[in-house]
């Protein structure tokens, strides 16, 4: 597993001290490591709900023999940032949120992730990072947002 070069062997007893104190046990040590990499934030209409989703990935990647590990990545929204200085912002993200995963994955040399995602920024960035990465990727998306009153 990639995830073996940051928890086996005596020169990765500091990397096990600090997993240990996160929660991982002995027993999670041995599983796959997986990221869930979730857009959330309040302030995107389309993630409403994505708090239920992060914890309902955890719990599968957990009952198919995994260890999730939850990250996430920053969020515009267009609807939002549209008509003022903020616009110039949101296309940027993609291409940061793809770094950002990528730095977090190949730093942490996770085996596998899952990306909750849904804004027309977010999941491109997502994407991009995914084709870079070439790992096992799962890609969730919330479905449609509901609309304002």
């Amino acid at each position: 597993m990639r995830s073996d070069r940051i928890k086996k062997g005596i020169e990765r007893a500091p990397s096990r001290s600090l997993l240990y104190a996160t929660g991982v046990t002995e027993k999670a040590m041995k599983r796959p490591f997986v990221a869930i990499i979730s857009s959330f934030t309040d302030i995107i209409p389309g993630h409403i709900g994505f708090r239920d989703l992060e914890r309902a990935i955890e719990r599968g990647i957990h009952s198919g023999g995994g260890q999730a590990f939850l990250s996430s990545v920053p969020g515009v929204c267009d609807g939002i940032a549209m008509g003022h200085k903020g616009m110039h912002y949101s296309l940027p993200t993609r291409d940061l949120i793809a770094d950002l995963i990528e730095c977090v994955v190949e730093a942490h040399a996770f085996d596998g992730m899952v990306m909750l995602t849904n804004c027309d920024k977010i999941t491109p960035g997502m994407l991009m990072a995914a084709a870079r990465l070439n790992i096992l990727t799962v890609v969730v998306t919330a479905g449609p947002m509901l609309s304002g009153r």
